[in-house]
């Protein structure tokens, strides 16, 4: 079941929505272009996790954009309808995948399109968490830097072009992998095509926990912070790149974080087992669940 909230202004709270009828109109520049932004969150109990966070990672892609979107307590609004909406309907499922979306709105209309959509979670997230990521390094196809002479390309934001990412998957997964972990053409680690990347030392009593540097043009992961903030106050170090995919096959744990699948062990890289921790995967698991 899915429920659907329509950032509307003649509705405070939102206007709910039949999500099994045709609700965008052909025209909008989110179905013909992909001239759009979104966030994914969890929501567990009826409580949105980290909303601010992405709250704010939004207004800044659509600022990137160039996007006028509503506020973020309207926003709010819509999710709390949402959410309420979905208890109702799926009373025993604990946890909610909550999708904020915004569109540049109908071609000539100039009022972006905006809605909150409320459904399960994926079962697929549980398994690869408890089984781990089977992983290929693909080369995304620009250098680490291109995010400083280039803004137009948007890197950094999260929009609705996700045509590659997903592509990328499917090429992973036909070759019997799980995911994909995105290098730049001048060989640093990136992300995930939706996630971000972390790896781990453990050595001599210290604890350090890594990822790539966001200057590479990577999206800052609301998930990695949350985890960041929370291994800190547990005593790690904490370090942000730049990796090459060596850095990958010496450490000591890798994983690849997001707001839905949360925190899932990367096993294998391009077919080669990797080292991994139970004891570091259930520490940090138990920061994520906590916090993230």
């Amino acid at each position: 079941m899915t429920v659907l909230v329509f950032l509307d202004p003649a509705h405070a709270d939102g206007r709910v929505a039949d999500a099994s009828q045709p609700q965008l109109m052909i025209s909008d520049l989110g179905a013909t272009r992909g001239d759009g932004i979104f966030e994914s969150l969890l929501a567990v109990g009826g409580a949105p996790r980290k909303e601010q966070a992405h709250l704010v990672r939004l207004a800044a892609s659509a600022e990137a954009l160039g996007l006028a979107v509503p506020e973020a307590e309207v926003w709010s609004r819509a999710i709390r309808t949402g959410l309420r909406e979905f208890a109702a309907v799926e009373p025993d499922r604990e946890k909610a995948v909550v999708k904020l979306i915004a569109t540049r709105g109908v071609e000539g209309a100039e009022r972006p399109t905006a809605w909150v959509q409320v459904a399960p979670v994926p079962e697929s997230g549980r398994r690869q968490r408890e089984e781990g990521l089977k992983v290929l390094f693909l080369e995304r196809g620009y250098d680490s830097t291109v995010a400083q002479r280039a803004p137009w390309l948007l890197m950094g934001a999260k929009t609705l072009s996700y045509a590659v990412n997903m592509a990328a998957i499917r090429h992973a997964k036909a070759e019997g992998a799980d995911d994909v972990i995105f290098t730049s053409s001048d060989g640093k680690v990136l992300e995930g095509p939706t996630s971000t990347v972390l790896l781990a030392h453990d050595r001599d009593g210290v604890k350090t926990l890594l990822t790539p540097q966001l200057e590479s043009g990577i999206l800052a992961g609301t998930s990695q912070g949350a985890l960041f903030a929370a291994a800190k106050e547990q005593g790690w170090e904490l370090g942000y790149g730049p990796l090459e995919p060596h850095h990958l096959l010496e450490a000591d744990a890798v994983w690849l974080i997001s707001s839905i699948r949360l925190l899932a062990p990367v096993v294998s890289l391009d077919g080669q087992e990797i080292r991994s921790s139970a004891a570091l995967t259930a520490e940090l698991t138990e920061l994520v669940d906590r916090f993230v």
